[in-house]
């Protein structure tokens, strides 16, 4: 049975920049009954930075809480269901502005939210588009992700790098070692602005863990996307046992 909406909201200027890194980084975190999904045999996070605009929480808008930022490291999971393999999305870092929101989103999907000051820019330039999402850590230090691309858009090619990492349905949270938390998430597929440079700045170690700094630290990533994005719903959450 279909579950009800939770939240309705329009994400936009999805900045995306994407990282192989050593699996075993990972399995810790990994929710129950899931596994890891690959691209070409290689396994990928991801440094997402969107806005969150028009944001509707059981279709009522929070004052102070409609239009702001979040930041997310995550990694990519599939769960077979009995009857087929669900592609969803699974995060170890999820950042906000809101202490409500990110309290908000933990109780219920047992998520990994955290709250800091953040800010964006968003300009057109000479048919440019420039995207810059900021955030405070906790030594007080701001971090940043910067995208520059061209305001044409392109359809997402079939099979491409940016459909495996764009096109996920479900998230994915363990609540304890018995249980995963399965939600849906359900928009229209996605157009990307072509990108020509990227920079990511931040403090990987107080933000991540040490684990992921020789992957992420001054890293190369291996592909940078930015989506326009659209209207979007999340289910409410069912639980998973075995």
């Amino acid at each position: 049975m279909q579950q009800k909406i939770f939240l309705s909201a329009t994400w936009q200027y999805l900045a995306m920049m994407n990282y192989e890194v050593d699996p075993a980084i990972l399995q810790p975190y990994l929710p129950p009954y899931t596994v890891l999904d690959v691209f070409e045999g290689k396994v990928l996070v991801s440094v997402v930075g969107f806005l969150f605009n028009n944001t509707k929480v059981m279709g009522v808008k929070w004052p102070w809480h409609v239009n702001f930022e979040e930041v997310n490291l995550r990694y990519y999971v599939k769960y077979f269901d009995g009857k087929q393999w669900k592609r969803g999305a699974a995060f170890i870092s999820e950042i906000v502005p809101s202490c409500i929101i990110s309290t908000t989103a933990n109780l219920l999907y047992n998520e990994h939210y955290s709250t800091a000051n953040m800010f964006h820019s968003i300009q057109e330039v000479n048919n440019e588009l420039l995207v810059q999402y900021n955030w405070k850590t906790r030594n007080k230090q701001w971090n940043s992700m910067e995208i520059q691309a061209s305001t044409a858009l392109q359809d997402i090619v079939a099979g491409s790098e940016a459909e495996f990492i764009l096109e996920h349905y479900f998230g994915y949270n363990g609540l304890n070692k018995n249980t995963t938390i399965e939600y849906a998430v359900e928009h229209p597929r996605w157009q990307v602005y072509p990108v020509s440079k990227f920079l990511l700045t931040c403090d990987v170690q107080q933000l991540y863990g040490d684990a992921f700094v020789p992957f992420l630290k001054d890293a190369e990533p291996h592909s940078v996307f930015l989506a326009k994005g659209s209207d979007i719903i999340v289910r409410k959450p069912v639980k998973i046992k075995m």
